[in-house]
């Protein structure tokens, strides 16, 4: 073959190369879910590690006789609060809950749709450079999640204090707290996550240092667990997730005991290591747990804008009716949070001073049989 005919076949073969890429990505967008063509859409932006909670909550209204769909993104605890302040308009791909708790993906207008409500583990202070909520936007608390130091279930380690934490995370391996002194092993976020955030303040490295620490940024609370769990060394690896996740991975992770100042032991947010009762979260032993907080704007009664965000929020706040057949506490409770109903004390404050709670209908009995 001459090379005049194997440029000739090169070039057809080119073009038809070029021709099925372009037809693919014509079908592909032929194809393609958008946003705003699914039934009643509201627009979320928040952290990860509540998307196991907000999946139930979404799968039950999009089950509905009237149904809304939520669309949420999660590029981070203080990113959510951010764009529903800033009014920021979400681009791009986007996460849905379809009738029967499938997760699915849809894709966002190119001009972007602003974002409606956001949800995090942490109060709006909490993130830097909001010093105060401002009027026209509400905060709404949901349970109560807790989050969690974590080890590979191959170490030997069981407890940490938070003098220990604030040397790990804030000084690596100058910290030489042993044996957490390798940075490629001390596995974190950055300053826009829930669980880092309170870290930050457990440990007493606080808000301002919440985004220097040491260590491998994981990007998402299951990157933590993912890289936690495969370390090449046990010993020397920890990481900081959401409770929920880090009960829905205990077969290849371990919770450590937290110390908090004034303790002279460690707690597990559990009665045990084996126990998924949170007595220890419910009862304030356990230090590192907050109510979730749901954002949306308000009008001046404080009545959520957005009637259809208002049912959403309203389902956790129990200003909603729950569509036919949807338990909201079991949902909650499945999800690895614990309804108000079910806690002996309460905050008002991101790690704050405990307050008594006794509910006008207590759940602690309905609590531990789910």
């Amino acid at each position: 073959m001459s090379t005049i005919t194997d440029g000739r076949l090169l070039h057809k073969m080119a073009l038809a190369s070029a021709s099925f890429f372009a037809l693919s990505l014509a079908s592909t967008s032929a194809f393609a879910i958008e946003c705003i063509k699914l039934p009643k859409p509201i627009y979320g932006s928040g952290g990860s590690a509540t998307k196991p909670i907000l999946a139930k909550f979404a799968t039950a209204l999009s089950a509905a006789t009237d149904p809304i769909t939520v669309i949420y993104q999660s590029p981070g605890a203080c990113n959510g609060i951010n764009a529903v302040i800033g009014n920021t308009a979400l681009v791009g791909p986007a996460t849905y809950w379809d009738a029967v708790g499938k997760e699915q993906q849809c894709e966002l207008p190119k001009e972007g749709h602003v974002a409606e409500f956001a949800n995090m583990g942490n109060s709006a202070t909490a993130c830097e450079g909001i010093d105060a909520l401002q009027a026209d936007i509400g905060d709404f608390l949901g349970p109560a999640n807790n989050f969690n130091l974590i080890v590979p279930t191959g170490s030997s380690q069981t407890s940490i204090s938070a003098e220990a934490a604030y040397f790990v995370f804030g000084f690596g391996t100058q910290g030489n707290v042993q044996p957490w002194v390798d940075e490629a092993e001390i596995y974190r976020r950055d300053n826009k996550s829930a669980a880092q955030l309170f870290i930050a303040l457990a440990s007493g490295l606080g808000k301002k240092n919440a985004g220097k620490f040491k260590g491998v940024d994981t990007l998402t609370n299951a990157g933590t667990i993912t890289g936690v769990s495969k370390s090449k060394k046990p010993e020397a690896a920890i990481g900081l997730v959401s409770g929920e996740l880090a009960d829905a991975n205990r077969s290849i992770i371990r919770t450590l005991a937290f110390q908090a100042p004034g303790q002279r032991c460690g707690y597990l947010p559990d009665s045990s290591d084996t126990s998924f009762d949170k007595k220890n979260v419910r009862n304030g032993q356990y230090h590192i747990w907050a109510p979730l907080h749901f954002f949306a704007k308000i009008d001046g009664t404080g009545k959520i804008v957005n009637p259809d965000v208002a049912t959403f929020i309203g389902l956790f706040t129990g200003a909603t009716t729950p569509p036919s057949g949807f338990n909201v506490l079991e949902a909650e409770i499945k999800s690895g949070t614990v309804p108000k109903c079910a806690m002996n004390v309460w905050r008002s404050t991101d790690l704050g001073p405990l307050e008594k709670n006794v509910p006008t209908e207590p759940c602690g009995c309905y609590f531990e049989k789910i």
